[in-house]
């Protein structure tokens, strides 16, 4: 038996290589396939999608011209001071 060449050698090296890396993508998706089709796990005072969704569309009936105003973002821009009792 002769020894394998160089070349012969870093093409052994290179499929081997690129082998490995193909696997480890096919683990990886695998593991992250799986882990997205589970159902979410319900606890106890977590946020509830429904909820949260009815509650977006019912903020979207009032219309504001301040919004970040409303978020306590900026300050508003219009006068709040109440007018001074005689």
């Amino acid at each position: 038996m002769r020894a394998p060449s160089p070349t012969q050698q870093r093409v052994k090296v290179g499929v081997i290589g690129l082998a490995a890396i193909i696997l480890l993508i096919a683990i990886a998706s695998a593991i992250i396939g799986g882990a997205s089709r589970e159902t979410p796990i319900v606890t106890a005072g977590a946020a509830q999608p429904d909820v949260v969704a009815n509650m977006a569309v019912a903020d979207n009936d009032t219309k504001s011209a301040e919004p970040m105003a409303e978020l306590g973002v900026a300050p508003p821009t219009t006068n709040t001071v109440a007018a001074k009792p005689k």
